[in-house]
């Protein structure tokens, strides 16, 4: 890591160009804040050690014309004892951290470890964003895994063709997104998608749901009404948990499919639908036939092409891209600026085992955008399934667990400090003072915990 250390004291600048060197650190260094953000700006540096209080150019006005600059690199504070408020309010304008000086050489060490993790994180994403430019076809599509680019290349081969296509995989995965993403590329691209859920309509209204009815068909039935495959003629069907299908409507989705006519309820004659159809299952349909719950004719007749969308368990490396995908559709869609996350929570995310899959990381990562009070995601941000998760063998997430007692522990001291900031109306100093603590490890602490006002 290239570093840069702003300091009008020789002494320190000399002290610390020493250490870092020995520590395998590349360190530049610049006598004030003018000469500092030249330097800053015309090179290259990964993080910057900036001193609070300069003469000619104080450390938050060099953060904020640094920033102003387009400057990324880590800002580091260093402050002499009394202007850790100085070093805080630098870290509401965007600093990643602080030391208090005078400091030891190991404190030193410690920030800029987290530091360059973080950094390592960071380029990890933006390398799997890189990747997933040049192989992904939707913005709507994420996929890094090969099993993922895999199936993207059956879709893009199958879509051309008006074949019958059968997405398998566990809930969650984006069997939707995929049908989607066939009908887009297809020649039908421009005409209708429809999409039903076969397990969430029930089965005496499906029939007409699907198929339309006359009128007086049925009581209730005051006139024609057009089903779904005629809605999506000229276009895609997407049949949603087709194991669900009752078995007398799977005749009749057979015979759809194979003559390409409909009869709709209560009507004598038949309709010609030209439809391309798209089903998705997270049962196991072969088992369904074997058990005679599912027609065999009719699962071979939807089985020409079948695509299995893997879960998250199985491509972790998908994780990664897929969390600043989502972060941007959300922020889009609220209307604000995307977060940094910080690095525990972003392990957080990285460790966790996803047994909803893609929508249980969309609807995480919503939650997380809502609760949090500043621009960066904390740890505590997350649900707490999320922060209790590990994976277990076979890279499955285990069953929910009681709260260890780190969690109490850690919790207890959240509230207590929560108390003390209450009391002592925000004043960080004498909430230290009531704690027993000093006001740096308070402010470790208000990270950690994700604490953002009392």
């Amino acid at each position: 890591m290239r570093l840069l250390v702003i300091d009008d004291e020789p002494g320190l600048r000399q002290s610390l160009r020493l250490l870092l060197s020995e520590e395998g650190f590349e360190v530049a260094e610049a006598a004030d804040g003018e000469k500092g953000l030249a330097l800053a700006l015309a090179e290259p540096f990964d993080v910057v050690l900036c001193d609070v209080r300069m003469p000619s150019l104080g450390g938050l006005d060099f953060l904020r014309r640094y920033r102003g600059g387009g400057g990324s690199a880590l800002v580091i504070m260093m402050s002499a004892y009394g202007s850790e408020d100085a070093a805080i309010a630098a870290m509401k304008e965007g600093a990643y951290d602080y030391i208090p000086k005078p400091f030891r050489a190991d404190e030193v060490l410690l920030v800029l470890r987290k530091a360059e993790e973080r950094e390592r994180l960071r380029r990890e994403v933006e390398s799997l964003r890189s990747a997933l430019g040049s192989r992904a076809t939707s913005p709507q599509i994420v996929a890094v895994s090969e099993t993922m680019l895999n199936a993207l290349d059956v879709v893009a081969k199958v879509a051309p063709h008006t074949t019958t296509v059968l997405l398998t995989g566990p809930s969650g995965t984006g069997k939707e997104v995929l049908a989607r993403e066939l009908h887009r590329l297809s020649p039908r691209g421009e005409r209708a998608f429809v999409a039903v859920n076969c397990a969430a309509i029930p089965e005496a209204l499906l029939e007409s749901e699907l198929f339309g009815h006359v009128r007086g068909a049925f009581t209730g039935a005051v006139g024609d009404h057009r089903g779904l495959f005629e809605e999506a003629s000229g276009g895609t069907l997407f049949l949603d948990e087709i194991g669900d299908l009752p078995t007398g409507l799977q005749a009749k989705l057979l015979r759809a499919l194979q003559d390409g006519e409909i009869r709709r309820v209560g009507d004598r004659a038949t309709r010609r639908v030209d439809v391309r159809v798209v089903a998705a299952t997270a049962r196991d349909l072969e088992a369904d036939v074997a058990d005679r719950r599912f027609r065999e004719d009719l699962f071979y007749r939807l089985n020409v092409v079948a695509i299995r969308l893997p879960p998250l368990s199985e491509r972790p490396e998908d994780i990664p891209p897929l969390i600043g995908n989502l972060l941007e559709r959300h922020c889009t869609r609220l209307g604000r600026a995307v977060p940094r996350i910080e690095p525990g929570a972003l392990r957080a995310l990285l460790d966790y085992a996803w047994p909803g899959n893609v929508r249980e990381l969309s609807n995480a990562l919503e939650r997380a955008l809502v609760v949090t009070r500043g621009d960066t995601i904390q740890a505590a941000d997350l649900p707490p399934s999320v922060l209790g998760g590990e994976r277990g063998s076979g890279g499955m997430a285990r069953a929910s667990r009681p709260m260890t007692l780190k969690q109490r522990e850690g919790g207890a001291e959240a509230a207590a400090i929560r108390e003390a900031l209450r009391a002592t109306d925000g004043n960080r100093r004498e909430a230290a003072a009531r704690l027993g603590i000093s006001v740096r490890s308070l402010f470790y602490k208000l990270k950690e915990h994700g604490i953002r006002d009392a």
